[in-house]
């Protein structure tokens, strides 16, 4: 290396090297030779802006949230009430002629609470499940009657237009009347058809009064 230098470089490394305790040579010697490449200075504030580049510290672990929140999961209860059909009932009503029925008692209808633990995941629901069944409110039944009643057959040789027995005949009196006969009949007598025998004379629904 000393030979490939000039006169005027070699005199300047000379100079250099006792220079060179006060004021960093090593540099001045490498730009004099062309050898040796000059140290690099960092610019002020580079360390700051290197530590401004760092990154952020870790969050730490027991920040973290549950599962089910960080999902968006919730649960919740929801109450459904439904109704109670009534049942029907059938009384047997001697007082109802047979094949008639009357209404005794009108039916009300019940109602039950369902009471259900929702889940929802983001707004919507992901599962149900049934706590509770509870009958609020006990329906009422609906009694209905049926007649039982059967109607009287008339007697042999009675009239069925009257009550009691009248004789079928070619004519009939009231007995004690003026009638004639030939068959008579003690009275009160109650006309429910007809009147074949004119018993009723006037007209009120009784005979032999």
């Amino acid at each position: 290396m000393w030979a490939r230098l000039s006169t005027i470089q070699r005199a300047g490394l000379i100079g250099a090297a006792l220079v060179l305790p006060c004021c960093g040579g090593v540099a001045v010697v490498g730009a004099l030779s062309g050898d040796v490449e000059p140290a690099t200075v960092p610019a002020p504030g580079a360390a700051v802006a290197a530590e401004q580049r760092a990154d952020p510290p870790a969050p730490e672990s027991g920040s973290t949230k549950p599962a089910d929140q960080a999902a968006g999961t919730t649960t919740k209860t929801v109450k459904v009430r439904k109704s109670v059909g009534y049942p029907t009932r059938t009384v047997d009503d001697d007082s109802l002629a047979q094949g008639r029925t009357k209404v005794r008692t009108h039916g009300e209808a019940g109602e039950r609470t369902l009471t259900y633990r929702v889940t929802v995941t983001g707004g919507r629901e992901t599962g149900r499940k049934l706590v509770s069944d509870v009958v609020t409110r006990k329906p009422v039944p609906k009694v209905v009657a049926i007649g039982t009643r059967t109607a009287k057959a008339p007697d042999a040789g009675c009239d069925a237009n009257y009550t009691p027995c009248v004789p079928i005949a070619q004519d009939v009196d009231c007995r004690g009347g003026s009638g004639d006969g030939p068959a008579y009949v003690d009275g009160p007598v109650r006309v429910i058809g007809n009147d074949p025998y004119d018993l009723d004379r006037d007209g009120d629904g009784v005979a032999c009064d």
